[in-house]
């Protein structure tokens, strides 16, 4: 599959997980994680055009094993707990056109989301055009109608749901699910972040969402995948 834009796919991948210590290489039904995101990214593009950004040289090595090359070694200033994931998508545009390769559009994905696939890109490059900042995959929310805080009090207060109302009854939210993000390299540049005011959604379901944070979420879609759920869900 071709289009006219010049896309570069970014996973960034750092070795330092602390939810889930080594999960971007842990192996999930047998295939180490960060591999169903590069074979989702191959679906839409040419391995010169998909950058894995790590600092790891495990992840380096297994993705290299994967067949994929790994053009640079993350800096250190960017593989800590803090940095900015704005910077390590400048650093890697940088690595590029100081290569003479210059793009237009940027593909965001993480490697903790092994249910997104190569369809669910399309389906939301689709509804990229220039015009606009960010397209951003998200899942509907399922907990407007009890998300609270505390007030200086303690007293806890319904945010989105004063007269606590049910459910269906309220307005849908959505959540961003942090499968796929589809941003204007021009937009990046200019704001400096990924706080955008022309974001449009990408609407995927609870299943396709799946985000591995820790080790329940990976027992969670071991589990998925054991039992053929990706397969049968409707």
């Amino acid at each position: 599959m071709s289009y006219k834009r010049r896309i570069l796919a970014v996973i960034p991948a750092r070795g330092g997980s602390k939810g889930l210590p080594g999960k971007n290489i842990k192996e999930l039904a047998g295939k180490p994680l960060i591999c169903y995101t590069i074979d989702a990214a191959r679906q839409i593009l040419d391995d010169t055009d998909i950058c894995v950004s790590t600092d790891d040289e495990k992840i380096k090595r297994c993705v290299e094993s994967y067949g994929l090359k790994v053009p640079f070694l993350r800096p250190f200033h960017l593989a800590m707990d803090n940095s900015s994931s704005v910077d390590v998508l400048l650093h890697a545009l940088q690595f590029y056109a100081e290569l003479g390769k210059v793009y237009d559009t940027l593909l965001l994905l993480q490697p903790t989301s092994p249910f997104r696939t190569g369809e669910h890109i399309s389906g939301a490059l689709d509804l990229y055009d220039d015009k606009i900042d960010m397209i951003v995959s998200v899942k509907e929310s399922h907990t407007p109608s009890c998300l609270c805080s505390e007030n200086q009090e303690g007293y806890l207060r319904l945010l989105l749901n004063g007269k606590a109302l049910r459910r269906q009854e309220l307005p849908t939210y959505y959540e961003y699910n942090g499968a796929i993000y589809i941003i204007n390299i021009k937009s990046l540049e200019a704001s400096g972040n990924l706080s955008f005011s022309k974001t449009k959604k990408y609407l995927m379901d609870d299943i396709a969402s799946v985000d591995i944070d820790n080790l329940i979420d990976f027992q969670f879609a071991e589990f998925l995948v054991t039992n053929h759920w990706l397969h049968i869900r409707s």
